[in-house]
Parts: C-alpha cells; sequence; structure tokens
C-alpha cells in the first residue's frame, strides 16, 4: 500500500516536471533577491538567554547611550618626543575629540608609546571613519599598530573569505564526485542540484528576520557536506534501475519511490542532531541548527522534486557519459579486519578512556580575545602585539536607576578604592572645577559665577526651570537656597539658547561653548532615559578568578547603594562568565539529546537495542577523540566549538555507520559473518569516502581560510571529527560488529507476522 502510494506521487512529479521546474526557476529569483536582504549579527553575546545580566544591559545601552568610537595605536620603536609630536598633530584633526598620552608606563614602554584616541562619533561614521584614514596617513612613517573596530567590516570580510572556501571546496568536490560517479554528466547534475538547495537555504533566511555571522558563514559549506548523499543515493538508485525496466521513465519512478524512504531515513539521524543543537540556552545553536535543518529540508525538496526533472532531461548525456566506477575494491581491506579480527578494538578500547579523560580535561574560552587563530588576521595581530607590550585594561559598565547623583558619586569613590581597578568614569565624578562635579547642586548664584553671567539672569533661568519641571520655590520662596544639579541645568541652558529664547553675551557664551561638546558627549554616553551608566576600567583578565571577584565586588556595591538586584554590571568579563555557565548545562543537554534522538532512531531501523548503541558508541567515541586534541595540543578550545561539532558529528556521521551495518545484515543473509562484512566494508567505501571527504576537506579549508576564529575552530573540529569518524567506521566498527553478531542477534526485535505470513 505504501509502496502503491509513493509510486503515485512519484508518477506525478516525473510527469508533471516542467511545471515543476518553473516553480523552482521563480523560487530561485525570489531567494537571490532575498539573499542581500538578510540581516547577520556579528555580536555573538546577543545570543546569550536574554534574562542574563549581560544580554539586558547590552539591550539597555544599545537603547539608552551612545557609545563613541575609539582606537588603540602603537607607535613602536621610535621616541617619546616623536611620539609626542604626532598625538598633538592626531588632537588636531577634526572629529578627534582627545589623544591620551604622556611618558607613563601605561603609555610609553620599551620605545614604544600607545596613544589612546577618541573620537565624536560612532565606529560606522563616515566622518570617523575619514578621520581614522586620516591617522594612518599621519603614522604612516612609524612601524603602527592599530587595534579599533572603525570602519571594520568584518562581515565583507568572511562573505569574501568563504567565496574562496566554497570555489576551492567545488573543486574538491567535483574531483570526488568524478571519482565515485557512474556517469561524468551526472556531477553537472549534481552541481544544479546543491546549488539549487544551497540558493533556497539562504534566500529563505530571510524569513528568519537575523542569523548569526557564524551561521551566515558556514551553513552553505555544511548544508553541501550533510546533504551531498542525497542526490548521490538517487542517481546510483536510478543507474540500478535502468537496465530493469523498458524506459527510462518507468525506471526513475521506480528509483524516486524507492529513494524517497531511502533517503528521508537517512536525514531523521542528521535532522536529530541539529533538533538537539536547536534547544540550547545559548540561542546560537538554535540559530545554526535552524538554518542547518532547513537546508537539509531545502535538499531533500530539490533531490526529490527538481532532480527527477533534470535526469529527464538529461536522459541521453547520462547514458552517453557513462564510465566504469573508478573506486577501488576494498574487499582485501575488509578480510584482513576479519583475519586481525579484534586488534583495531582493543586500540580502540585502550585509546577511549584516555580521550574521555583528555576531552574532559580540555580547556574552553568563552571570549575570542582567549582563543588562537589559525588563519592570520591583521587586526588580530596588531591586538595582540599592542596587549603584548601594555597592560592590557578591561572595561566594565556599571548601570543604575538615573536621577541618583549622590548614591553614583558615593559608588564611584567606593569603586576606586578597589583592587585592581585603575579609572572610574561616571556623571558624578566629572570635575567642572574645583572640589565640584557635573552632578552637584548649584544654586543660581553659584551658577552666575560659574558662567560669568548677571545674577539677575541666573535667578529668571532658574525660575523657567523650576515652572518648566513643577517645581515653585524659585517663583513663590527663596530663590538663593533653590538649587539644581548642574547638569541638569546646563542642558535646560543648551535647549533654551538653541531655541532662541536666551541670549549670553560673547565671554559667557564663549564659556559655555567650551564646555558644551564634552558635556553633551558625557550625557550621551553616561546618562540614558532610565539609567546611567559608569565605566571601569581594570587591570584583570577577562577570564578568572580576580575577574570574577571584581565583578562581585561591584554588584554588591550597587546593590548597598540602590538595593538588591536593581543595577546591572555588565562587560566582556560578565559575558564570558555568563557563556561559562550556560555552557556546563548547554554541553550536557546537547549531547544526551543528540545521543538520545538518533538512538530512537537507530532502534527503529536496526529493531536491535545492542546494534544501535554499538554505532552510537563507535561515533560517541570519535567525538571523545576530536576533543583531545586541545588538550594534547595546549590550545584552548572555543566553547561554541564543543556544543555544536559535537551535535554535527554524531547526527551527520552516524550515517557512516548505518551504512555499514545495513549492508552487513543484507549480505549477511548470503554470506558468513566475516565475508558479509568484508564485502559490506567495500560496498559501503564509496558512500563513506564521498561524503567523509567532502566534511573533512570543507572543515579543513573553512579552518585554514576564514579568518573569524570561532568559524575557524567549528570549521577544523568538524573536518577532524569527520577524518576520525571515517577511520573508526572502516576499522573498529566491523570488528565491533562481528564481535557483537549474535548478541545484536538475541537482541533485535523480531516483525510480528499473520498466520497468512503476511507481516502485520
Amino acid at each position: 500500500m505504501e509502496n502503491n502510494i509513493l509510486k503515485k506521487i512519484s508518477r506525478q512529479i516525473v510527469d508533471k516536471r516542467v511545471i515543476i521546474m518553473i516553480a523552482f526557476l521563480a523560487a530561485c529569483v525570489y531567494c537571490a533577491l532575498s539573499i542581500s536582504r538578510v540581516h547577520v549579527n556579528n555580536d555573538i553575546t546577543s545570543f546569550l538567554p536574554p534574562d542574563t545580566d549581560t544580554r539586558r544591559g547590552l539591550t539597555i545601552m544599545e537603547n539608552e547611550f551612545t557609545t563613541y568610537a575609539s582606537a588603540n595605536v602603537m607607535l613602536a620603536n621610535t621616541t617619546y618626543e616623536r611620539a609626542s609630536a604626532a598625538a598633538e598633530k592626531i588632537e588636531t584633526l577634526e572629529h578627534v575629540t582627545g589623544v591620551t598620552f604622556d611618558n607613563s608606563p601605561a603609555h610609553f614602554v620599551d620605545s614604544a608609546a600607545l596613544l589612546t584616541i577618541s573620537f565624536d562619533g560612532t565606529s560606522d561614521d563616515e566622518n570617523v571613519i575619514a578621520a581614522m584614514n586620516e591617522i594612518r596617513s599621519l603614522t604612516a612613517g612609524f612601524d603602527t599598530y592599530t587595534s579599533s573596530d572603525i570602519g571594520a567590516d568584518l562581515l565583507g570580510e568572511i562573505a569574501q573569505q568563504m567565496v574562496g572556501v566554497v570555489a576551492l571546496a567545488a573543486v574538491v568536490i567535483m574531483a570526488v564526485l568524478l571519482f565515485t560517479s557512474r556517469s561524468y554528466f551526472e556531477v553537472v547534475i549534481f552541481l544544479i542540484v546543491f546549488s539549487v538547495a544551497a540558493l533556497l537555504n539562504m534566500g529563505t533566511n530571510f524569513w528568519l528576520g537575523e542569523i548569526s555571522s557564524i551561521t551566515n558563514s558556514i551553513a552553505v559549506i555544511l548544508q553541501l557536506a550533510l546533504a551531498i548523499d542525497y542526490a548521490i543515493i538517487f542517481s546510483h538508485r536510478y543507474q540500478d534501475e535502468i537496465d530493469r525496466f523498458p524506459t527510462e521513465r518507468e525506471a526513475l519512478i521506480e528509483a524516486l519511490s524507492k529513494s524517497i524512504v531511502e533517503i528521508s531515513s537517512s536525514s531523521l539521524t542528521t535532522i536529530s542532531g541539529l533538533v538537539a543543537l536547536m534547544l540550547m540556552q545559548f540561542r546560537l545553536g538554535y540559530d545554526l541548527g535552524l538554518v542547518l535543518s532547513k537546508g537539509i529540508l531545502c535538499s531533500l525538496i530539490t533531490v526529490f522534486l527538481l532532480m527527477p526533472g533534470l535526469i529527464a532531461s538529461f536522459f541521453r548525456p547520462l547514458r552517453r557519459t557513462t564510465h566504469k566506477s573508478h573506486v577501488p575494491d576494498i574487499t582485501g581491506w575488509g578480510r584482513f579486519l576479519m583475519k586481525t579480527r579484534f586488534g583495531f578494538v582493543a586500540v580502540f578500547v585502550v585509546i577511549l578512556p584516555l580521550a574521555i579523560w583528555c576531552s574532559s580535561r580540555t580547556e574552553y574560552a568563552f571570549n575570542d580575545a582567549g582563543i588562537d587563530e589559525l588563519k592570520y588576521s591583521e587586526s588580530r595581530a596588531a591586538a595582540r602585539k599592542i596587549t603584548g607590550t601594555f597592560a592590557n585594561d578591561t572595561t566594565i559598565a556599571v548601570l543604575v536607576p538615573s536621577g541618583n547623583y549622590e548614591a553614583e558619586k558615593q559608588f564611584l569613590r567606593d569603586a576606586a578604592e578597589l583592587d585592581n581597578v585603575k579609572t572610574v568614569t561616571g556623571l558624578a565624578n566629572i570635575e567642572i572645577e574645583d572640589g565640584k562635579v557635573l552632578t552637584d547642586s548649584y544654586t543660581p548664584r553659584m551658577f552666575s559665577m560659574l558662567l560669568n553671567i548677571d545674577y539677575e539672569e541666573a535667578e529668571m533661568l532658574y525660575a523657567a526651570y523650576g515652572v518648566e519641571n513643577g517645581q515653585y520655590q524659585p517663583i513663590f520662596g527663596n530663590t538663593e537656597t533653590y538649587s539644581v544639579p548642574l547638569i541638569d541645568m546646563f542642558l535646560f541652558l543648551f535647549e533654551k539658547i538653541d531655541q532662541g529664547i536666551v541670549t549670553l553675551d560673547a565671554d559667557s557664551q564663549e564659556t559655555l561653548d567650551s564646555l558644551r561638546g564634552e558635556l553633551e558627549r558625557g550625557e550621551a554616553q553616561l546618562r540614558g532615559e532610565n539609567w546611567d551608566r559608569m565605566v571601569i576600567t581594570a587591570d584583570v583578565p577577562i577570564e578568572g578568578d580576580e575577574s570574577v571577584a571584581l565583578v562581585n565586588a561591584l554588584r554588591s556595591l550597587a546593590d548597598g547603594r540602590y538595593g538588591e538586584g536593581a543595577c546591572l554590571v555588565i562587560g566582556d568579563v560578565t559575558s564570558a562568565k555568563e557563556l561559562a555557565d550556560t555552557f556546563n548545562g548547554d554541553s550536557l543537554l546537547i549531547n544526551l539529546l543528540t545521543i538520545a534522538f538518533v538512538f530512537i532512531i537507530l532502534i527503529f531501523t536496526f529493531r536491535s537495542v545492542v546494534g544501535a548503541a554499538l554505532l552510537v558508541f563507535v561515533i560517541q567515541g570519535s567525538i571523545w577523540i576530536n576533543f583531545t586534541f586541545p588538550y594534547l595540543t595546549h590550545t584552548r578550545a572555543s566553547f561554541v566549538t564543543n556544543m555544536i561539532v559535537s551535535a554535527i558529528q554524531m547526527g551527520a556521521t552516524i550515517d557512516y555507520a548505518i551504512v555499514i551495518m545495513s549492508r552487513y545484515l543484507d549480505l549477511k543473509k548470503l554470506h558468513t559473518p566475516q565475508e558479509a562484512m568484508a564485502q559490506a566494508v567495500n560496498e559501503s567505501f564509496p558512500t563513506v569516502m564521498t561524503s567523509g571527504t567532502i566534511m573533512t576537506v570543507a572543515g579543513i579549508l573553512i579552518a585554514y581560510r576564514v579568518s573569524d576564529v570561532y568559524i575557524g575552530h567549528i570549521g577544523l573540529a568538524v573536518g577532524r571529527g569527520a577524518l576520525i569518524s571515517v577511520i573508526l567506521v572502516l576499522s573498529v566498527l566491523p570488528q565491533l560488529i562481528v564481535l557483537l553478531d549474535k548478541v545484536i542477534e538475541k537482541t533485535t526485535f523480531r516483525k510480528k507476522t499473520t498466520t497468512g505470513g503476511a507481516v502485520e
């Protein structure tokens, strides 16, 4: 019954191929136009759970504050006098608001000068970018290292690098496909199918609103590596059926009806791993899992609907370019495995506990500064040079409810006394005159003396402020004692001058103008609608006990002044800590869910608990071995790599093990277990080699051709993991299956049959 339904569906697909191909053409046009509309998010912290302090704080800062651009420029192998002269020239440039430089160890060490430059706009402001270019011109005669995100097009750089990755991967893929194909022209069909599936997935990302830069960069190449088998399975099924039917049409219908079940079953394990990824607290997993799952569905739809039409349209080229298989016969390798009996299993059993131990001790980094890049990046090299020469200060922001200036003042004083704190900045410690700060309250007389204006003018200004803010003391009470925070009075005065209501004499206006730019920039950076921001710089690493202790101390001070939980302490330190906290839960959850999902699918596939457990055990072993490499090479692994690659490696490379097991169970009906396995290894080799080679090469290309550290380390782990899985599946797994053959048989669930022998 099921087969009849699939044949009817397959017949409709083949017969309606022209309409289907037109529909795909329209979909491709739509998706091609939609790709440029996909919003790509380059901020990994934005994928933190929404209830974390860092995520809440970043949202508040994005909505309420302006963060002006800055740059650290190191002039190496120079004298203090030359560097000082350069700093003076830079400070005169338009849109540069200040250059911090002196002969202290913080700015001049061993003939190296560090200039900290601030600007009057954000890092993507055209004027700021132009100013930064002028600075580069001024410092061209120096040995210069610049650390700044001004004008940095990281997404464009990664996109350009990925074009090279895809181009190189395409060459490798074509070589592999030509090697394993049965017809040269089928490679052309494969490339069309892959391209359409990738285009559909990329274009429909627009429906998701935004995706991460990591997902945007690696999804295409991973989609290809994960789904390449589908087109190969269908094509080879068609080649098998062509000689059994009188017409190509009937062979195509038969091949499609059989392939739908086979390919759909194969995709389930991959999708299950990606679904597990989507359940992470850290939303990057959801982002990547969703896009790749959608990519698998796009690949399935393209293979089932478009590929039959392409095959039907190119019957003749396919037949004319048919050739003998170039894949070597490795039955001899399979027989060698059977002769050596359990040699590889013994090695695996010895290595596995060591792999588990080493992988459990791998150190993970939760900030990109702690991860070694695999591909040279000029900007990261400059940043490392600067931090290696000068102290690497860490910046922490404290957000407090706005309006309580006295509490801010006390907090800033207390924070400045904490260990490792170097600077504290807030509205309540910006000094205006000796002993007075921007948030201190001034009476009309004090204000008139500060700006050198008539006392009567100051009284009128204070009265207008009182009326506008519902405070009537300066009108009906004693004006002498009425006071207003200086920053509020300044901003009120700026507003009235701009409206033409207030006019000052030339000297007073000059005094005010000298303050205005600095005050407005300070307000934009430090005071929001509902929150005030204070900024602390400290000599602590981004990750470590010292950093956590400082954050806890700042949080304790804030709680004491504002009440428990009323304030937010955020920065790279807190995001690293919160990423570490989510990692600990997510890592275990994803591993358990992936194993559970795959195990359940395998039980339904093979109807054997031990058989399913055996396949999962071998692939999980390859994952453990994969994550021993950071420990053995004394490098820190990216936390993102562990969570993402574990799910992908289990979900994708389990297919290699499934192919071996399926072929073995079929061949065991005709041969002894040893001979059946030898032939199963040989028959599985083309599929395992094709998929494994492409995933390995794709991963390694990403690792060493893309400068983003997260993307690079994901690529390396994917490529390395695929290679390890291929090796274990073609060596350890065959021996294990034969070793436990009797146990597998005893734990296999038999299909119930009726008295007539039919399967129920």
